[in-house]
């Protein structure tokens, strides 16, 4: 009975220190919230005594009293950390980049579409003006100022192309100064360009087609009116032979502007687009030029691309051969004999029949004779690849013609077995010398046959062995090395099972010792209590 209140009070003494431990830990916890809240008060306060940035107390940073633009976890508010600013103009850098690039791009493709105007409105004059209207008149000063308005856009639109590429080195290479991106390479091809691009036909601006004194029309001396009557199919601003080559010269030279279409394809590809392609060509050391892009569309297309460059390189050869020979009044001067041209030229056939005059048509038909030597060498690749076999082709022709060897290698070692036994019959009968030597002669002859078809038989194993045994090799390391990883899978788990049985019987070894010695201690009590009870009786 009192035992009972002693205890009761005991419990009664713990359950009072729990509680003055959970009042401790209550006023422990409030403690540490008002510590965090003076914390966040002075953070706050700090963070907005700054001047360079002004930091908002959820962490948002404001520059110049501007909208906000970085975001920082609250976690941060209490020690007031900044994003450096390196890493700050990193961001910014690569949000200029992205745009310059979309800027390049953009550039390049309206730079393309106004070459490719000023070179329609080029051939339109040059076709429209013997027929609908003549050199001199308000048609032909608007066709040429419309080139002129195309040929500045042009330069106008290069040089801003040429501003963004300086802007994306200098952000690429972290630098301050622009100047330092200008060196002599860039300045000299961007001088190229700009030449390249500015030639075009402006000896309209510089002579009359005709000459008026004192109001009236002057006439033209002989030479030059029989000359103005053989150049009547072309539309030139001058009768002068001098001036009217330098604008044929002019008017051909437009044709350079194409040198923008691989600049387009390249910044338009899908191989400069794709992050995957930038990722591995940058770790392999790769440069992304039109020099790859072709490779890589020769290798995907390469039908297609050869047939598109031929024919638009034949009908530009051909239209520019026309300009240059229609002033001779030579049949070269059709369009359509200028293609039959072309394609001799280009197939460096030549048959004769037609030859240009002029010193650009002459030109003209050098360059494409060249281009078709080139062509045909890439038409040559094109047509080995397609008509070479695959590896699997490879294989099944092998071993069907190694199997067609073999059988004749047996049936003339057979034959050789034949003729050696008619030889040897012949001489065991002692027949005439006519027949032994025909026997002889048989017997050589097959020795030969079978000779032949070894070698044929080795150099077709040797040719196989290149491609065909090679995989079959693959394929049996394969085999082998799939099957040693299923031995070694077997052997750990056989060794896994050995160890669990192992474990197994260690406890029952275990259990039977623990048994032995209770059974023994259990007989060593009873011999106790039998010694001991035996005196008694």
């Amino acid at each position: 009975m009192r035992a009972m209140p002693s205890r009761s009070r005991r419990e009664s003494a713990a359950g009072g220190q729990k509680e003055d431990e959970a009042t401790e830990e209550d006023d422990r916890d409030s403690t540490d919230s008002r510590r965090m809240r003076a914390m966040e008060m002075t953070a706050r306060n700090l963070c907005s005594d700054s001047n360079a940035d002004e930091n908002i107390c959820d962490g948002l940073i404001k520059r110049n009293g501007g909208d906000t633009e970085i975001t920082v976890p609250l976690s941060y508010a209490l020690s007031c950390k900044k994003i450096s600013p390196i890493e700050g103009n990193n961001l910014y850098r690569l949000r200029d980049r992205k745009f310059l690039l979309e800027d390049k791009k953009r550039l390049c493709a309206w730079a393309l579409a106004t070459a490719l105007f000023g070179i329609t409105l080029m051939i339109l004059h040059n076709e429209l003006c013997p027929v609908i209207y003549q050199s001199g008149s308000v048609y032909a000063q608007t066709l040429s100022s419309l080139i002129s308005i195309s040929t500045g856009c042009l330069l106008i639109l290069i040089i801003a192309f040429h501003y963004k590429d300086v802007r994306l080195f200098v952000i690429d290479h972290n630098q301050l100064d622009w100047r330092i991106a200008m060196t002599k390479h860039r300045v000299l091809g961007i001088s190229l360009e700009l030449l390249v691009c500015a030639i075009h036909p402006v000896v309209t601006y510089w002579w009359s087609p005709e000459t008026e004194v004192d109001g009236q029309r002057a006439p033209s001396p002989p030479h030059e009116a029989s000359e103005a009557n053989a150049s009547s199919p072309l539309c030139l601003s001058t009768r002068h032979k001098a001036l009217r080559d330098v604008e044929i010269l002019m008017s051909a030279m437009m044709f350079l502007r194409l040198y923008l279409v691989h600049r387009t394809i390249l910044l338009h590809s899908k191989v400069l687009l794709n992050a995957s392609y930038r990722t591995i060509g940058s770790l392999n050391k790769i440069n992304f030029s039109f020099r790859f892009l072709l490779k890589v569309l020769m290798n995907k297309y390469p039908a297609r691309t050869l047939l598109v460059f031929i024919l638009l390189f034949w009908f530009l050869a051909s239209w520019t051969l026309t300009l240059c020979e229609r002033q001779m009044q030579k049949t070269a001067g059709n369009m359509d004999t200028a293609l039959w041209l072309t394609a001799i030229t280009f197939l460096t056939v030549g048959y004769g029949d037609v030859s240009p005059v002029t010193s650009c048509g002459k030109v003209v038909c050098l360059f494409t004779g060249l281009m078709g030597v080139a062509s045909t060498a890439m038409m040559v690749a094109v047509m080995t690849r397609k008509l070479a076999l695959n590896k699997g082709e490879k294989h099944v022709h092998y071993f069907m013609t190694d199997i067609q060897i073999t059988k004749r290698v047996r049936n003339a070692a057979a034959n050789v077995l034949r003729e050696c036994w008619l030889l040897h019959r012949t001489d065991v009968t002692k027949g005439s010398s006519g027949e032994h030597r025909y026997r002889q002669r048989r017997l050589l002859e097959a020795i030969r046959v079978f000779r032949q078809l070894r070698v044929k038989q080795r150099k077709l194993r040797d040719y196989a062995s290149e491609m065909v045994d090679l995989q079959k090799m693959q394929m049996i390391m394969y085999d082998l090395s799939a099957n040693w990883n299923n031995s070694y899978h077997e052997l750990e788990q056989r060794i896994l099972s050995m160890e669990q049985k192992l474990d197994e019987l260690n406890r029952s070894l275990q259990q039977t010792s623990q048994l032995l010695t209770q059974v023994v201690g259990r007989q060593s009590l009873e011999r106790r209590h039998s010694h001991a009870s035996a005196p008694h009786r």
